[in-house]
């Protein structure tokens, strides 16, 4: 069935036509609006979204208020912009958590990650990082591998977010390694047991996890991606730390509810693209670890049907079964 929708996005890329009874951009937004974030405050989404949030409000002249609503895989905020009226006063800051894995990481889910939303605007990338408690005799990958070899089953990982899961799921298969994984709501809940040496190892945002990183309450071993990153560019790539075939790349973007018109989209995706694309807010998330960038609504569309296929891959080929 998942398949099939993929088949349907690709197909509308180009079928920007009717407005199904929203407001159009002339008169829209004459009242606030709604950006739900599907994880928690404090959470590297969350940060990126405010930043974007308050850029938003002053170029629409209204304002944006964001509302976190964490859990189950991000599914529970993409479940409630999916039943929302397509007004375009509810709008969704999704990742590839909702839109991507949780198709394929859960049994079920309440809502069609192509057939029940509307594709805005990409909002860019946020690298991840893997880090360990540092009171563990692990400084790179490949101790982090001999140790678990000597020690199978010892090690656990939390998560805290579908990348988290496949990230420490990925790892595990290709370096022939086998370690606990212990699942949380939130980044920032798993973090908090990594530092306290409930959970030994996560891989998290460069967001999240960068500030505890540099103050020394986690060792950072690598980033999760197949090249180095120019955001973190003294870590190795997984590649360099000697995991062959690994590359994961966090991505979010804007969303609204399935019917959104046409007007109302031309108008978010015009104004996130130069939201994203200003020099000074565009420091100003890379500060967070966060690579901004954005393009039209059609390539978004595109780009999310590609996406849902290439995490389908990655989670069968990690061997994680849906719960």
């Amino acid at each position: 069935m998942l398949l099939g929708t993929v088949a349907l996005l690709l197909s509308t890329c180009a079928a920007w036509s009717t407005p199904s009874g929203a407001q159009t951009a002339v008169t829209w937004p004459v009242k606030p609006i709604t950006l739900v974030v599907p994880f928690p405050a404090g959470s590297g989404t969350d940060a990126v979204g405010r930043i974007v949030a308050t850029e938003l409000g002053n170029i629409l002249g209204q304002q944006v208020v964001i509302e976190n609503k964490p859990g189950g895989n991000a599914t529970i905020g993409a479940q409630l912009v999916a039943r929302a009226q397509p007004d375009g006063y509810t709008l969704f800051l999704a990742t590839n958590t909702p839109m991507s894995a949780a198709p394929w990481l859960m049994k079920s889910i309440s809502y069609d990650p192509v057939k029940d939303f509307t594709p805005v605007a990409r909002g860019g990338n946020l690298p991840f990082i893997l880090v360990i408690n540092p009171k563990l005799p692990i400084h790179s990958v490949q101790e982090l591998v001999a140790y678990a070899k000597k020690h199978p089953g010892k090690l656990n990982y939390a998560s805290g977010n579908s990348t988290g899961i496949v990230g420490g799921a990925t790892l595990a298969a290709r370096a022939g390694i086998e370690m606990v994984h212990v699942p949380y709501k939130g980044t920032p809940q798993a973090m908090t047991d990594v530092i306290g040496g409930q959970v030994d190892l996560m891989f998290t945002d460069v967001a999240s996890g960068m500030p505890f990183v540099k103050s020394g309450q986690m060792r950072a071993l690598a980033v999760s991606t197949r090249d180095r990153s120019a955001i973190v560019p003294d870590l190795p790539s997984m590649a360099e730390a000697g995991i062959k075939d690994f590359d994961l790349n966090s991505w979010n973007g804007y969303f609204g509810p399935a019917g959104l018109s046409p007007e109302v989209v031309l108008k978010l995706n015009t104004a996130i693209n130069q939201i994203v694309n200003h020099p000074e807010t565009k420091a100003k998330l890379a500060g967070l670890g966060f690579d901004a960038f954005s393009g039209t609504a059609q390539s978004f569309t595109a780009f999310v049907g590609e996406q849902l296929v290439l995490w389908r891959d990655l989670i069968q080929a990690a061997g994680i079964t849906p719960e």
